[in-house]
C-alpha cells in the first residue's frame, strides 16, 4: 500500500502574495494618477504610505511563509518570493521619503539670498488638506537652509542683463519650468529675435536743428538714494511653476535679476505647495537650475 504525505500549506505566504499585488498597483495607479490626472498631493503622499504599510506587511508574511517552507516543507515558497517581487517598488519608494526625510532639514521653501529672498510676484495658494505648514518663512528656517546647504548661493555674471535674461530663459525652459509671471520686463513673452525691429535712423540730410544749448550729461553719486532706487528697479524678476519627473510634485519658483554695474545678479528661489518638509527637492531644483545656468553661459559665473 503506498504512503502519501500531505504537504501543510502556508496561508501566510499566499495571502502575502496577494497583498504584495495589491500594494504595487496601488503604488502605481497613484502615481501616474497624480503625475498625469489630478489626484491632489497630499492624497497621493496618504495613498504611497498606505501602499508601503502594504507591501511591508506583505514582506513579512511572506517571511512566515519560507520560515514554514525551511521547517516543515510547507507549500507557500514561490508565493512567498512574488510577493517579496511585488512588494520591492512600494518599499523601496517609501525607504528613500523616509531616508531624505530624516537627513534634510524640515523646510519647504529655500533661497539663494536668505537675508532678502525675492517676493512673490503672485503668492502661491494651494489646498493643504492635511498636509499642513507654517505660513510664514522664519529666520530660523533660513538658518537651517544654510545649515544644509552652504553652497547654494546666487551667482553673478559678466555683462548685460539682456543677455542674461536670454539665457535664464532658455534654461528654464529646458529644465522644464513654466514662466507664469514676470515683473520688470517690458516684453516678457517675447523672445529678443522676435521683437520689432527699431525704425531706421534718418539719414545725414534729414538732421534736425540742433538745440542752442547742449545738455552736459553729469555723473549721479553712486550710494545716494535716488541711485539705490534706481538700481533696484533697474532688474526683471519672473515666477513660475516646475514638477519633478517621476512623482510630478509641484514646486513654485522665482528668479531675480538684478543689473549691477556690468555685471548682473541671479537669486532663485524655490518653495515646495505642500507640507512642511519639502524632503530636500526645493534645493536640488534650484542647484541644479544653477549648474546649467553657468553651463550655458560659458562658465563665467562668480561669487
Amino acid at each position: 500500500m503506498a504512503i502519501r504525505f500531505d504537504r501543510p500549506v502556508s496561508n501566510a505566504a499566499r495571502f502575502s502574495r496577494l497583498l504584495g499585488a495589491f500594494s504595487l498597483v496601488l503604488a502605481l495607479a497613484v502615481m501616474i494618477a497624480h503625475r498625469f490626472g489630478g489626484l491632489a498631493t497630499p492624497y497621493l503622499v496618504l495613498l504611497l504610505i498606505a501602499a508601503a504599510g502594504g507591501a511591508l506587511l506583505a514582506a513579512m508574511l511572506a517571511a512566515v511563509g519560507l520560515r514554514s517552507l525551511w521547517m516543515t516543507g510547507a507549500e507557500g515558497g514561490l508565493a512567498a518570493l512574488a510577493a517579496l517581487i511585488y512588494a520591492a517598488f512600494p518599499l523601496g519608494l517609501g525607504a528613500y521619503a523616509t531616508e531624505r526625510y530624516m537627513t534634510r532639514p524640515d523646510i519647504y521653501d529655500v533661497s539663494t539670498d536668505p537675508v532678502s529672498a525675492p517676493d512673490w510676484l503672485s503668492p502661491p495658494h494651494s489646498d493643504q488638506i492635511w498636509l499642513k505648514r507654517n505660513v510664514d518663512v522664519t529666520p530660523e528656517d533660513r538658518e537651517k537652509q544654510l545649515a544644509a546647504y552652504p553652497e547654494l548661493t546666487g551667482r553673478r555674471y559678466e555683462g548685460a542683463l539682456d543677455r542674461v535674461l536670454e539665457a535664464v530663459r532658455k534654461v528654464a525652459k529646458m529644465s522644464g519650468m513654466t514662466i507664469t509671471k514676470s515683473s520688470g520686463d517690458t516684453e516678457p513673452g517675447r523672445d529678443p529675435e522676435d521683437r520689432p525691429v527699431k525704425p531706421p535712423r534718418p539719414s545725414d540730410d534729414a538732421v534736425a536743428d540742433a538745440p542752442d544749448i547742449v545738455p552736459v550729461p553729469t555723473p549721479r553719486p553712486y550710494d545716494d538714494d535716488v541711485a539705490k532706487l534706481i538700481r533696484g528697479a533697474n532688474g526683471v524678476t519672473l515666477q513660475g511653476t516646475t514638477r519633478t519627473l517621476i512623482l510630478g510634485l509641484r514646486f513654485d519658483i522665482i528668479i531675480r535679476l538684478r543689473e549691477e554695474a556690468e555685471t548682473t545678479f541671479v537669486d532663485i528661489r524655490v518653495a515646495s505647495r505642500y507640507g512642511q518638509h519639502d524632503l530636500g527637492f526645493s534645493a536640488e531644483i534650484a542647484g541644479d537650475y544653477l549648474k546649467a545656468l553657468d553651463a550655458e553661459l560659458l562658465g563665467i559665473a562668480g561669487g
